[in-house]
């Protein structure tokens, strides 16, 4: 028996060392076809989905900036990072037969569509998976930031942030054995106790739109659908109303 999608249309936050392997490959064919296939598991269920993916497996713009490189000119790097893994990921995706758009922030007409809203909300509507690259199209912004972005635009129903770890701790899971994991917390709650879940302005963006935000274990099979279905999967970040 299917079970029907709970959401209808998601905002998809992948960081770039999602493609990124143990065998020092900056993208990994296994680990994309892995995610393509976490991908297709809820588009086979109807569900409309947008993507945005970072760049920091190739390149991380505020890494670069620290180590003396203009700020401006370092970010623009990053976006073209953003744009090298949403290209290698719609590969994946069309080649597991699942229609894909890539829309760019900035200017790249012969790889890719300008982000145009009306044109991303036909696509997602048509059943296409869209993939915004490029962040917001400017320096000092965040890929999380530009995911709460574009989840305001297209009027996606939530957030879903797949990262390495199971879901938001108190402090980092992989630096202290006695981290508590959060089940459910609300915006509130995330600023008091300033909690991490994404950059300020990014969270602030979720916060004054009351989208909800998933933070869960990408690489864990069978999450995406989960998650879709229903389940209680890593740790959900909402407002008190929802």
């Amino acid at each position: 028996m299917s079970v029907a999608p709970i959401y209808n249309r998601i905002l998809l936050k992948l960081s770039g060392e999602a493609l990124k392997s143990n065998k020092d490959l900056d993208i990994d064919p296994d680990v994309v076809q892995k995610i393509a296939e976490e991908i297709r598991s809820i588009r086979d269920m109807g569900v409309q989905i947008g993507i945005v993916i970072g760049g920091g497996n190739i390149f991380r713009g505020i890494s670069a900036h620290a180590r003396g490189m203009d700020r401006v000119a370092a970010d623009h790097m990053g976006m073209l990072a953003t744009t090298i893994n949403s290209l290698a990921l719609q590969d994946f995706l069309e080649k597991s037969g699942m229609p894909t758009r890539v829309m760019s922030a900035i200017r790249l007409e012969s790889m890719a569509e300008p982000f145009i809203r009306r044109r991303a909300m036909r696509h997602l509507e048509k059943g296409r998976i869209v993939i915004f690259a490029a962040g917001t199209g400017n320096p000092y912004f965040t890929t999380d930031t530009a995911a709460a972005l574009r989840a305001t635009e297209i009027s996606a129903d939530i957030i879903l942030k797949g990262t390495k770890v199971d879901g938001v701790y108190n402090v980092d899971p992989m630096e202290n054995a006695n981290a508590v994991k959060y089940e459910e917390v609300t915006f509130e709650e995330v600023l008091q106790k300033r909690i991490r879940v994404m950059d300020a302005t990014a969270f602030t963006m979720c916060l004054e739109n009351n989208i909800p935000i998933i933070v869960f274990k990408l690489l864990e099979s069978g999450n995406l659908k989960r998650i879709i279905s229903g389940e209680k999967i890593g740790t959900v970040v909402k407002g008190d109303a929802l």
